[in-house]
């Protein structure tokens, strides 16, 4: 369990707001509360046991919180780029518990959260899609808010768009295993090893947002997958 104080000068309404984030989108399975801009989260390597860990991970933190669902003010959840499986069971744990406590929710790309757990202003994110290629994003920190410099899309480590002149970082698994590929293509970029999405930084861009008016339907948590096929055919192999 991590429990984590919020950055002192974040501000104000989002401080106020309580949250539950999820994400399964890689390998990693994770749950946090944003409870008046406290973190706190639950984070496993899962493997294949996302769904068997997810729902715990959520009686523990609310029992934790001494919150129930209804006492929340809305459900965010990591909603892809990122494996097929993992991004359908949190979407749908989300989706259920938010539809039965009447919460809104706040989807959050995998990309953008993975960002948000670097100090870095400028950030290249890159996770394994399989097949050879990569989901990729990058983004450009302003203030605590990030703009989307690349929107998330999936290449080939040898393809995928150019960055424009800055003291870029690389972070996420496609960095670690496709790193000279990727720095052959992008040129001198700093590679900070072993991070992945975790839900803390969900809830953190959930509750500002949620802050800045953004809620939707429960129906809104739907997978961002980028892909529409998961492995090769024998003739492409």
């Amino acid at each position: 369990m991590l429990v984590q104080r919020s950055d002192p000068k974040r501000v104000d309404r989002a401080a106020r707001l309580k949250i539950l984030a999820l994400d399964t989108s890689t390998e990693y399975c994770s749950a946090a509360l944003w409870i008046d801009g406290e973190e706190r989260q639950c984070l496993e390597h899962a493997g294949q046991r996302h769904s068997q860990l997810l729902l715990p991970m959520v009686d523990r933190l609310l029992g934790e919180g001494g919150l129930t669902l209804r006492g929340l003010d809305a459900i965010a959840a990591a909603v892809g780029p990122g494996s097929f499986t993992g991004l359908r069971i949190a979407t749908a744990v989300g989706q259920g518990l938010a539809f039965g406590a009447e919460l809104p929710v706040v989807p959050v790309g995998t990309l953008e959260a993975l960002a948000a757990g670097s100090e870095s202003v400028e950030v290249a994110t890159a996770l394994d899609a399989r097949m050879g290629e990569v989901y990729f994003a990058a983004y450009r920190r302003r203030g605590q808010d990030f703009d989307t410099v690349v929107a998330p899309t999936l290449a080939p480590p040898d393809a995928v768009p150019f960055l424009p002149p800055g003291a870029w970082v690389g972070c996420g698994v496609g960095f670690d295993r496709f790193g000279a590929a990727l720095t052959a293509r992008l040129g001198a970029i700093a590679i900070v090893h072993d991070r992945h999405p975790e839900a803390r930084c969900v809830a953190r861009i959930a509750a500002r947002r949620l802050a800045a008016g953004e809620r939707h339907a429960a129906d809104a948590l739907v997978p961002l997958y980028l892909r529409d096929k998961v492995a090769l055919t024998t003739a492409e192999r």
